[in-house]
């Protein structure tokens, strides 16, 4: 089983031909409200592409909040760790351009009232086998949940996306197995502009690293010796919302299912190549049987 201990956010998504400039008014070609937020989407992607999954954080008791918990149930993500605390839920609003670029602006609302593992969260941490970790829950919220598994003597592989980028303490980096960051948010936490630069840094922070590259793939490296390069699934990016949170879901999965790390950069990728070609966040998302199935087309 994963668990997420992570952000749900709606976002309120306009699609344009090219994204305004700073006091320019433009006139987009549609709007949608789709469920989100990194935690809900890494949980929605891990489901889908094969794995049980409990999350653990915070909607508000605003008419946001059913709609998001109804968006990871049917996904068949456990919503019994998804609590309701008073006010507004998290939003993000997301300009996406016609090229696949997009822009997010995030407001944390009920998210940002999530202090750390509350109720049973710690239980279910504890069972299971990999925690999905990202920066859009406050930080020292974040660091709690980190260390719940060092308690436990089987306790879980924790993988962190460090996104938004954030200076990271020590107390989270210690407690961290394998950090997932794309290639502008290994820049700033390492201050290496090169992407293999900034991979060799990571691992002086943490065991395992992967940089996600975009169209160029990924990296990944761990402490004894191993370096990789996957190159990506070559689509027409329609939509790269969530991708990397797709990849990150998707690659959970494979490492809880004994792969190695070639195999799982590679169904990661599988998984982040179907994202990008659909539009919106949770609903690009990719079930298993495409994901083998693309796979096995390679």
């Amino acid at each position: 089983m994963i668990s997420v201990f992570g952000s749900a956010n709606m976002d309120l998504v306009a699609y344009v031909a090219q994204a305004p400039r700073p006091g320019e008014t433009v006139t987009g070609r549609e709007f949608r409200t789709i469920p989100g937020g990194k935690g809900a989407n890494q949980a929605i992607a891990a489901a889908r592409a094969g794995a049980g999954v409990a999350f653990l954080g915070a909607v508000g008791d605003d008419a946001f909040g059913p709609g998001l918990r109804a968006a990871l149930a049917e996904a068949g993500v456990d919503t019994a760790g998804l609590r309701v605390v008073p006010g507004p839920s998290g939003v993000a609003h997301i300009v996406v351009e016609d090229g696949g670029d997009n822009s997010i602006i995030v407001v944390p609302g009920a998210n940002g009232a999530v202090t750390g593992p509350a109720g049973r969260d710690a239980e279910t941490i504890a069972r299971s086998d990999a925690l999905l970790l990202q920066l859009e829950l406050p930080m020292d919220a974040v660091v709690a949940a980190a260390h719940v598994p060092r308690g436990v003597s089987s306790g879980a592989e924790v993988i962190l996306t460090p996104a938004p980028a954030a200076p990271l303490p020590a107390e989270l980096l210690e407690a961290v197995d394998l950090i997932v960051p794309n290639e502008h948010e290994a820049a700033a936490l390492t201050g290496r502009d090169d992407p293999r630069d900034a991979l060799e840094a990571l691992l002086g922070l943490v065991p395992e690293a992967v940089v996600t590259l975009g169209a160029r793939g990924a990296l990944y490296g761990s402490r004894d010796g191993t370096r990789l390069h996957e190159a990506a699934v070559p689509v027409r990016a329609v939509d790269t919302t969530a991708a990397g949170d797709t990849f990150a879901g998707a690659l959970a999965v494979a490492r809880t299912e004994g792969a190695g790390p070639a195999r799982a950069l590679r169904f990661a990728s599988a998984a982040a190549a179907l994202s990008v070609q659909r539009e919106g966040a949770s609903t690009s998302m990719p079930h298993r049987h495409e994901i083998d199935r693309l796979l096995e087309g390679l």
